[in-house]
């Protein structure tokens, strides 16, 4: 306040000295604007106008920095949930890479378990062809014996029947009789 009376006489020297005539003098504009002026600051003065504005300005102030402090409150809080967020999309990847590595190990085993199978499978199935290769090894054996003995009969009945008359094939027909007699008691 003080400041802005020791600028008056400066202020008010240079309309003063622009006027011509007298300056204190009611019909000089520049005196009367420069009362209205002086009247004007004082009723602000008066009225406590710069102290209100001063408060204004200061509540202004505390308000902007009370909305400073809530933005650096919500800029750590939304940091902390970002942090949060961050740590649980870490934490489903490794879920995810440890279900991926699961999942191929079972799939391994299965594949294992798959070739056992399939061995024990062509095992199974290479022991049914042995078996029915032996099975008709066998039958052709006794099909090729079968036909031998049946060959042979025929060849020994056709030799016995060109050779042997009726009285000698009687005493051997008896002959076996007795034989089977003997070996049956």
């Amino acid at each position: 306040m003080k400041k802005l009376f020791s600028l008056l006489p400066f202020v008010a020297a240079g309309p003063a000295v622009a006027a011509t005539g007298p300056f204190v003098s009611l019909g000089n504009t520049d005196f009367i604007v420069l009362l209205a002026f002086i009247a004007f600051v004082l009723v602000l003065l008066y009225f406590k106008v710069p102290g209100m504005i001063g408060g204004l300005l200061d509540k202004r102030a505390d308000g902007i920095k009370a909305e400073l402090e809530e933005a650096r409150a919500l800029r750590e809080e939304a940091q902390t949930i970002l942090a949060s967020y961050e740590r649980k999309q870490k934490e489903v990847a490794q879920q995810a890479d440890q279900i991926v590595e699961h999942a191929k190990a079972e799939a391994a085993a299965a594949a294992e378990v798959a070739k056992e199978d399939l061995k024990s499978s062509i095992a199974r199935r290479l022991a049914a062809a042995e078996d029915q290769i032996k099975s008709a090894e066998s039958a052709a054996i006794k099909e090729v014996r079968d036909s031998a003995i049946t060959t042979a009969i025929a060849a020994a009945q056709d030799i016995i029947s060109k050779k042997m008359t009726a009285a000698e094939g009687n005493k051997l027909i008896d002959a076996a009789i007795k034989d089977v007699e003997t070996k049956l008691h």
